[in-house]
């Protein structure tokens, strides 16, 4: 199986409850760092809150980050989902 297949998400049922899990979470994720941006913006306008616009703007840089560790710990857990004859060779 290899990583960023597009097909990854059908390989099995498991894999789809999985995608659609970490798709909650990317689209949680993504909406959480696009408020947070707006409202570091907005907080910017005025010199008594640019530090607290400044924290929020980091914390959605840090929600962006998040993103990709997302999907890439999505398709590490498909490849372990979806390959079950290597999993059921590990199991006792």
């Amino acid at each position: 199986m290899e990583l960023f297949d597009p097909g990854n998400p059908n390989r099995s049922e498991a894999a789809r409850r999985l995608c659609a899990a970490l798709e909650v979470w990317y689209t949680a994720v993504d909406f959480a760092a696009a408020a947070l941006f707006v409202v570091g913006s907005v907080l910017f306008l005025w010199e008594r809150t640019t530090t607290a616009g400044t924290w929020s703007s980091i914390a959605g840089s840090v929600c962006f980050a998040l993103e990709p560790t997302l999907r890439l710990v999505r398709e590490l857990r498909m490849a372990e989902v979806g390959d079950t004859e290597d999993l059921a060779q590990r199991a006792p």
